[in-house]
């Protein structure tokens, strides 16, 4: 068996792929071979430090794969059971992992693996944002930044069923045709363009109800002005840099805005919450409300490069790692 790990923070150098020896499953656990491994921008965080973990460490938050022992109390999963998972404790970037089943869920039949660890992590993100952070009605211009990515791509497709009239952000002009075709009614370049006056004009003056942000530093200021009285603001990224200290004078009070940071744990930890977003995240998928194409699949082996090319922005749709 292999497993990523890191003894110290850094850059995508300080992964290792090592030899490791798994006891067998206790109380509550399963062994799971993994067959497909989520690549998230959360795990770069892991790495480098930024979201503190005790080192040394295994790395990773999601994967999915097969059952192939379970601990002696486990009932509701059984050998060869198809699981998928998104969530601590970490260390989905194995061959195998001994894993909790509170935090599993089945996969139906009609979801391949390797899609499966693309719906996960993006996909719960996507729910929580559209249904519970800031639940959206139909007719709502809304903003969304990083619309090319592998988050953006489902949540505008998504945000577009829903019957949201969506303005996403890019980094590049080749991004803009992707963004399109993923369900954004008007796309910025927000490295050639300010994309807040652009959404004032779309907007006519009024600005969006909501902005999801998960690029952090560069866009949180841009995104504040373009929120309407008593907009909220739901930063949940860091994508180019962790925010600066939030003046609330400045920044909430003029509009009387709402400010909020959530994240998937916020939102799955009970049972019927994890099952909630999963079961939704899948029926959306099934049903074809949204497509998702995988950009591109990297060996355990190349895992350095998988975060070289991340951090780098040219991944441009879902990822997933092979074990």
């Amino acid at each position: 068996m292999k497993a990523v790990t890191i003894s110290k923070n850094g850059g995508p150098e300080v992964l290792k792929l090592q030899e490791i020896k798994l006891a067998d499953p206790d109380s509550g656990e399963v062994l799971i071979k993994n067959v497909a491994i989520g690549l998230n921008y959360i795990d770069t965080y892991h790495r480098s430090g930024l979201y503190p973990i005790e080192l040394p460490s295994n790395i990773g938050i999601e994967g999915a794969g097969i059952i192939e022992k379970i601990g002696p109390d486990v009932r509701e999963f059984k050998i060869g059971d198809k699981v998928a998972y998104a969530s601590m404790p970490i260390g989905s970037y194995a061959t195998h992992r001994i894993f909790p089943v509170k935090k599993l869920v089945k996969v139906p039949e009609e979801i391949e693996l390797e899609n499966v660890v693309t719906l996960m992590t993006k996909g719960f993100t996507v729910f929580y944002l559209l249904h519970k952070t800031y639940p959206v009605k139909s007719g709502e211009t809304i903003l969304f930044h990083a619309a090319a990515g592998g988050v953006g791509q489902i949540f505008c497709q998504w945000a577009k069923s829903l019957g949201c009239n969506v303005i996403g952000t890019v980094g590049s002009d080749e991004k803009i045709e992707i963004a399109k075709a993923n369900g954004c009614a008007h796309v910025i370049n927000y490295s050639k363009t300010n994309f807040a006056d652009e959404v004032n004009k779309i907007t006519n003056g009024v600005g969006v109800p909501v902005v999801y942000d998960g690029v952090g530093k560069k866009t949180f200021d841009g995104s504040i002005k373009c929120l309407k009285i008593r907009g909220m603001m739901v930063s949940f990224g860091n994508a180019s840099g962790p925010l600066d200290p939030c003046n609330v004078a400045k920044s909430l009070a003029p509009k009387g805005l709402y400010l909020t940071r959530p994240s998937i744990a916020h939102y799955t930890s009970t049972r019927e919450e994890l099952e909630e977003a999963a079961n939704k995240v899948f029926e959306m998928y099934i049903s074809k409300k949204f497509k998702l194409n995988i950009f591109k699949k990297y060996p355990l082996s190349e895992i350095v490069k998988a975060h070289q090319d991340l951090e780098n922005r040219k991944i441009l749709g879902p990822a997933v790692i092979i074990p």
